[in-house]
Parts: structure tokens; C-alpha cells; sequence
């Protein structure tokens, strides 16, 4: 038999190949005329013991005789025959030898049969091989292209043949080429040429792929690739597997985009934050342009009525592959509406989602603006899906995409997963509207809470910003107020509520009511924070739940600082509850943060507060901050107040550019704190708009005041306002003289916005209006007061009190009217 050829591969051989296998031939009768070296192997017969005997009185079996005789009769019949039978080995045992048959005629009528044997399980394991072989080629739904050195088609199964709509026999000897276009070609070839170079096989490797006969339509392949080569070694070529996996990826993607919504779409409760996550998710997965429309109650914070699903709509977020594209759309932040005969109007009034495979095909879209519409054809747009944006049965707008550069049109599988992921970020964008409008309900409370425009006041010249948190904080409830306070004096006030939303603000609101009150009562800084510690104290107990179990999101506490500065005396008292000091810039441009006294926060009850007095020249620079121009979440509360000083010590500028120069300095775009900022720049009253005298406890005391003030009204050019002023320090003086205990008693005038008459003594006992029976002797001159003067009080000081009043300059001589209505004067 013949001797096995060297440099086989690992794959099995034809064991029926000349030099693996055993023959044999057999004459008419069955006798055995031909013997073969390969025989002699498998049998252990050698040629002298088997020629000329017939083989099936010692070949075979007597139990297996009945299958012999019916594979010769198959012989006779078909003149041929293959299979499987066992044979008798020399030494008895049994060797089951896989045969072929062949009928051979030599001249004359003699016949022989020539026999081709070898081991049965190669033969069984073979004949799989070449079943598999056959079903790749035949009957595999997977592709099968082998291709030569140069990359030409060998040959193709028919799955491959039916992939490029070509007979098989019709694809050999042609090149990808032929089939494929564009950058797919080139992909495809590439590899299979690393493949040739390496021998490193390509595994599972997708790949779109677009064929010549079908450029509108991409599909995806996955491509197994190995070289081939023969038992020397030498490369024959390579051979490559191709899987039709459109569907396996597109499912894929769609749960790949929908994964990526989830995790993209609404990481902030910001609205166009969240519509612009939107857009982003869908480009380029899906689509190569998208817009994203909201009604416009919606993109307020509102909820659209039923009848807004045809009113305006405005565009949040726009967003291509194409830098042109976005010339062509709307910008985001216009508002429109769209022509009911559009797509997008049929989609809103509707609610159901549009596809249009085919612009060209649908008149409706040219109708929203020709010229758009022109321009968006020139850059390739073919296809579009509108999906309305609807969550918890509310209509929200619409989302809308299109196809240009990539050339197949959308198909029902895409509107179904743009409607998926469409609906998730709808809830998403109805979370951020429901946000938007609470926060602005919040915001317009706190805004309504805080002053809208301060008094002008002679005392100082001031500057204030109000900057809210980043909306996804929430707002806080810092506050500032310019208060106008009696004697010219001015008082300047911050505060800081804890925490932040609807509590804070509301909170806010009630503190900064009781400050006015307080204010008007002109209590000292100290006493001022006094009196609301005990306010905040009783506002958390208000707050305490009727279980007794805190809530720590209705948590009642602040910070303070109130400052009185006097234009006359030039100094200024100062108390804080747990704020942080002002800064002070001097007129040479030094920055100090003065060494107040640091009382407790508001709110924590029985702690004394203590004030301290600062003396400021004319032009002096006073900034109240809260604790979110300083503290910020990239740096610590020493290095925001190093930036306050180095900002507050550069060269003068009015206070507006002062306020934005802090801003730019110290604070972020989105601050993650409310900011309240009052800057404030003194003034002093010429020593020309103040006149004082103490007059003598004497009854007496009356006239002269009088003539003290009609010589001060004439030198000031108020003599209009003679007889008013002196009606009113006569009343005054004279009160003071009967109920302020015998000691001398203090006129001052100041001449300000108004006409400030102040009489002080040191008597504690408060003045009070009351109505004079018509029997009473008097008891109406502090009612004559009241209606001549513009505003009239009482303020206390360590020594005793100060009756004020306010005469507006305008006043003229109207006053004498009121004095004739009134015959007693006396309290």
C-alpha cells in the first residue's frame, strides 16, 4: 500500500486518496486478482495467500454473508457500490473497511471489479466533512466566499449569491468591488488583507454594508475571515464567513440608545438642559438632525391647555452632524407656529407620531417656509419622524428628526424606537417643567419679598445685587434693606435665612417685616437683634410638629447684620447675629474687615448681643455680603475674603461698577448660594444743615425755641415754613418743659430732604396720641402734631428720649388752617 504524503494538515484527508487507501481487483467470479501494499497494512494478507482465491470464503464472516451478498447484488444492479463491511483480519479479528466498487471492462466480455477500501471511521468521518462542506455551500443561511491571494471570488455559497442578488456561478472571478460601495469596499478589503499578511483570523467583526444594487439601504455584517493554505504551507487564499445581523444590531442599538436616554437625558432639573440631552442622545444614533419643540406655556414652567396644542411652540434645542443644518432650522429659543398642514401641526393637534419615509412625497412640510424648506433639500434632508412629547397625560411638545447624510429612510422600526426613548425623556422634561415652576413660584415669592426699589437717602449712596442660587438649589433666603430712619440716619441691613425653597423665602419675608417694624421704633442695632432672636425663637416653635419629631427640612434659623450710620455724627453702630463683618474701604482705598463683636445666630435664644460703633469719614465704602459671595465649593471662607479686599481695594468707581467687579471676582455662573450685596458710600450733612440748642427748664422755653426757629428757617430760605415749624417746637418744648422733670431741654433742626424738628429730654415717659373730649381743657396738641407734621415718633437714648417730627420742604402756609381747627393745644 502507498505511504502517507508528508505535511498533512490537521484537517482529515480523502481517506480514498491514492496513498491512504487499500485496493484490490476482483474478476467476474469474485476471485481476487490484485492486491495492494495498503491492503497487505489493513489485512495482514500478503498478495501470495489472497491471489487467485475468492474473497468471500475467507474475507468475511458467515454471520456477516448475507450483507455481502447484498452489497454484490447492489454491485451487479448499479454497477458500482460503496459502504461500509466488515472484514476478517489475517488474525481473526474483525475490521470494519469502508469500500468503493467500480465495475471495470477489459477487451472482450471479461469484467473485473476494482475495490478502493479504507478504515471505516475515516471513511464515516470524511463523508461529514464533505456533508458539512456541502451544506455551507448549499444549504448555510450564513455567507461563504472564498477568494484568491488578489482578492477575487473563487467561489460563493448560496446565501452569499443570494446576498448579491447574482446565480452563484456568476459571482466567480469577480471583486468586492462589484458588489459593495464607499468606504464599505474599502473596510471589507482591508481586512481581508491583514488576514492574508497575519494569518491571524478575523472573528465576529461587524461592518455596515451597502451593495451597489441597494445604496439606499444599510445593512450590518458580521464577518469571520482565515487564510488558507495548502499541506506545504503555501497561501492559496483566503476564505471569509458573512452574517446578515441588521436586525441583532439595530435591536441592539435600540436598547443601546435607550440605555444611554436613561442615563443622558435628565441629569438636572434645568429645562433646556434637558431638552439639549435630548437632542444630543438622538445624534447621530438615530438621526443627523433633531429638534426639540415645547409648547409655550410648557417651556414657561405652565401646563398647556387642551386648546394650546395649537398655539405656539418654541424651540428649545437644536442639534446635527451638519454644521449647515443648523443654519436652515429654527434657532433654539424661537417662537413660532407650525402651519397646520405640516407634519409637526398634525403630530401636536393628533398626538399621534408621524413618519415620512419620503419628504418629497409629503406636500404638508414645504408649507412651514418655502425657503427653509428649499435649503434643507440642497443639504440631502429625505426622511422624518415627529413624536410628540407627552407625560402623565399631559401634551408637551414634539420632537422632531431627519436623515440626510445617511441615505435609507426611516423605517417603522425606527419610529418605534424614537417614540421609546421619546417617552422616557418626556417624563424627564415634565419633571423639569414641574421643577421650573416651582421654582419660579418660589422665585417670585422671594422677589416679592425683597425690596423692588430703595429710597434715595441723604445719609448714603448705595449699591445692592440680589443673584439667586443655581435653580437646582433651590432659592434661599438672603435679604437686604436700605431702611430711612429718624434724625437723618439710615440704617443698613443683610440677613441669611437657613436653607432654602418656599420655607426660606416665606421666612425671609417675616424677618425682614419685623426689621421695618423694629426700624420705625428706632431700637438700637442690638436691641434690633434681640427683639428677633425672639422672633425666629417662636417662628420654630410654630414650626414644631404636633408628634414633637423635628423635620429638618423646616429647620428656623439666621444670621444678621444691622448697621445705623448717622450723617451728622459720622458714626455708625454696628450688631451682627452670627453674620459675617462688612468690609470697610477708607477713602485711601483701605480694606479692613472690622473686629465686630460676633453675636450668636438668630434663633438660638438667651445670648446677649452687643454693638460697636465705627467712625467713618465722608466717602467712606461700606459692603453688607451674605455667606454666597465668599464661600463657594472650589474654595474655603479665608480665600473668598482675600478676593472681597483685593476686589474692594482697586482704584474707585462708582458703586454699580463696584457691585459687578465682586461679582465677576467672586462668584461662579451658577452660584450654588444666594448672594445679597449692599454696598453703600457715606455722606455728611454740612455743619450749615444743623442747628441745636439746650433751653433752659423755664416757662420761658416755648418762645424761645419759637424765635430760634424762625431765625434759623429765614437764614435756610424756608420762611414759608415759619409758622408750621414753629407751632410744631412749641408744642414740643413745651411738653418737654412740663413733664421732662426740670432738666434743659434739647431743640435740633436739620434741614434734609425734609425738615427735621427734634426735641429731647430726660424723661423716659412716652408720648401717645389721644382724642380730647369737647370738655377738656387740652390733650390735642400732640393730634395738632400728627396732622401738620409728614411722620412724627419717639426714639430713646441711655439718657432720656427724642421726640422727632418730619415737615416736608414743600410745605407752605396751609398749616395755618389746621392750627385755627384746633383752639386747645396741650397733650
Amino acid at each position: 500500500m502507498d505511504a502517507p504524503a508528508p505535511g498533512l494538515g490537521e484537517g482529515p484527508e480523502d481517506p480514498f486518496a491514492l496513498h491512504n487507501s487499500a485496493s484490490a481487483v476482483l474478476d467476474d467470479h469474485g476471485r481476487i486478482v490484485g492486491w495492494s501494499e495498503r491492503a497487505q497494512e489493513h489485512l495482514g494478507y500478503p498478495p501470495e495467500e489472497v491471489l487467485g482465491r475468492a474473497a468471500i470464503e475467507f474475507l468475511f464472516d458467515s454471520g456477516d454473508r448475507a450483507a455481502v451478498l447484498d452489497a454484490v447484488a447492489a454491485c451487479e444492479r448499479d454497477q458500482g457500490w460503496s459502504g461500509v463491511l466488515p472484514v476478517l483480519h489475517r488474525s481473526g479479528r474483525r475490521v470494519e473497511l469502508g469500500f468503493r466498487a467500480r465495475l471495470v471492462v477489459r477487451s472482450g466480455s471479461d469484467r473485473e471489479w476494482f475495490l478502493v477500501a479504507a478504515p471505516a471511521e475515516e471513511v464515516r468521518q470524511w463523508e461529514a466533512d464533505r456533508s458539512v462542506l456541502d451544506g455551507m455551500f448549499r444549504r448555510s443561511p450564513i455567507g461563504l466566499s472564498v477568494h484568491a491571494p488578489d482578492l477575487s471570488i473563487l467561489r460563493v455559497n448560496r446565501a452569499l449569491a443570494r446576498f448579491a442578488q447574482l446565480p452563484a456561478a456568476e459571482v466567480r472571478g469577480r471583486r468586492a468591488g462589484d458588489f459593495l460601495i464607499g468606504p464599505d469596499l474599502e473596510t471589507f478589503e482591508s481586512r481581508l488583507r491583514r488576514v492574508l499578511e497575519t494569518g491571524e483570523p478575523l472573528i465576529f467583526t461587524e461592518q455596515t454594508c451597502r451593495l451597489r444594487s441597494d445604496p439606499g439601504h444599510e445593512r450590518v455584517v458580521s464577518v469571520s475571515a482565515f487564510r488558507m493554505q495548502d499541506p506545504a504551507g503555501a497561501i492559496l487564499g483566503v476564505t471569509q464567513m458573512v452574517e446578515d445581523v441588521t436586525d441583532r444590531y439595530r435591536a441592539r442599538r435600540r436598547l443601546a440608545l435607550l440605555n444611554r436616554a436613561s442615563a443622558r437625558i435628565g441629569t438636572t432639573l434645568d429645562l433646556g438642559q434637558t431638552t439639549w440631552e435630548l437632542a444630543d442622545v438622538a445624534v447621530p444614533v438615530l438621526a443627523d438632525a433633531v429638534s426639540v419643540d415645547l409648547l409655550e406655556p410648557v417651556a414657561r414652567g405652565e401646563e398647556a391647555a387642551e386648546e394650546a396644542s395649537e398655539g405656539l411652540v418654541r424651540r428649545m434645542a437644536v442639534h446635527s452632524v451638519m454644521a449647515d443644518a443648523l443654519q436652515v432650522m429654527y434657532p433654539a429659543g424661537e417662537v413660532f407656529r407650525f402651519d397646520p398642514r405640516t407634519p409637526q401641526a398634525r403630530c401636536l393637534a393628533e398626538r399621534q407620531p408621524i413618519l415620512e419615509p419620503l419628504l418629497q412625497s409629503s406636500p404638508g412640510w414645504y408649507f412651514q417656509d418655502s425657503e427653509r424648506t428649499r435649503r434643507a433639500f440642497s443639504l440631502g434632508a429625505h426622511s422624518l419622524i415627529v413624536v410628540p412629547l407627552t407625560a402623565r397625560g399631559l401634551l408637551l411638545g414634539l420632537l422632531s428628526l431627519w436623515r440626510a447624510r445617511r441615505p435609507e429612510p426611516f423605517e417603522e422600526d425606527d419610529l418605534t424606537l424614537a417614540e421609546e426613548f421619546a417617552a422616557r425623556a418626556a417624563l424627564c422634561i415634565d419633571n423639569a417643567r414641574r421643577f421650573t415652576q416651582q421654582h419660579l413660584a418660589a422665585l417670585t415669592l422671594q422677589r416679592s419679598l425683597l425690596p423692588r426699589e430703595l429710597p434715595e437717602h441723604s445719609a448714603v449712596e448705595f449699591a445692592h445685587r440680589y443673584l439667586p442660587a443655581d435653580p437646582a438649589t433651590g432659592v434661599g433666603g438672603d435679604w437686604f434693606d436700605v431702611i430711612p430712619l429718624s434724625g437723618a440716619r439710615v440704617a443698613l441691613v443683610v440677613g441669611d435665612v437657613v436653607g432654602h425653597g418656599l420655607h426660606a423665602a416665606a421666612t425671609m419675608g417675616r424677618l425682614r417685616t419685623a426689621v421695618h417694624t423694629l426700624a420705625s421704633l428706632d431700637y438700637a442695632p442690638d436691641e434690633v437683634l434681640s427683639h428677633l432672636d425672639d422672633l425666629v425663637n417662636r417662628l420654630a416653635d410654630e414650626q414644631e410638629p404636633a408628634d414633637g419629631r423635628s423635620q429638618g427640612q423646616q429647620i428656623v434659623g439666621a444670621t444678621c447684620l444691622y448697621a445705623v450710620y448717622d450723617p451728622i455724627s459720622q458714626r455708625c453702630t454696628l450688631a451682627r447675629a452670627g453674620h459675617l463683618p462688612p468690609a470697610v474701604v477708607t477713602t485711601d482705598g483701605t480694606v479692613s474687615l472690622p473686629d465686630l463683636p460676633e453675636g450668636p445666630p438668630l434663633g438660638l435664644g438667651g445670648l446677649p448681643f452687643e454693638a460697636a460703633e465705627l467712625e467713618l469719614a465722608e466717602g467712606s465704602l461700606l459692603a453688607l455680603y451674605t455667606d454666597g459671595l465668599v464661600e463657594g465649593r472650589g474654595h474655603d471662607l479665608d480665600e473668598g475674603l482675600k478676593r472681597l479686599r483685593e476686589a474692594l481695594s482697586r482704584p474707585s468707581r462708582s458703586l454699580e461698577e463696584t457691585c459687578t467687579a465682586l461679582q465677576d471676582a467672586l462668584l461662579p455662573e451658577h452660584p450654588h448660594d444666594d448672594v445679597a450685596l449692599l454696598v453703600a458710600r457715606t455722606r455728611v450733612l454740612a455743619p450749615e444743615q444743623v442747628a441745636s440748642w439746650e433751653l433752659p427748664a423755664e416757662p420761658t422755653a416755648a418762645a424761645r425755641a419759637r424765635e430760634l426757629t424762625a431765625a434759623t428757617l429765614t437764614r435756610w430760605d424756608l420762611e414759608e415754613m415759619a409758622f408750621t415749624a414753629e407751632l410744631v417746637v412749641s408744642e414740643l418744648v413745651t411738653n418737654a418743659y412740663r413733664y421732662g422733670g426740670g432738666t434743659p431741654v434739647t431743640l435740633r433742626l436739620i434741614r434734609d430732604r425734609s425738615l427735621i424738628c427734634e426735641v429731647s429730654d430726660s424723661s423716659s415717659t412716652a408720648p401717645h396720641l389721644r382724642r380730647a373730649r369737647t370738655t377738656d381743657e387740652g390733650g390735642r396738641g400732640l393730634l395738632l402734631v400728627a396732622q401738620l407734621t409728614e411722620r412724627w415718633g419717639t426714639r430713646y437714648t441711655r439718657d432720656g428720649k427724642t421726640v422727632w417730627t418730619e415737615l416736608p420742604l414743600a410745605t407752605a402756609l396751609e398749616g395755618h388752617s389746621a392750627a385755627a381747627a384746633i383752639p386747645a393745644i396741650d397733650w
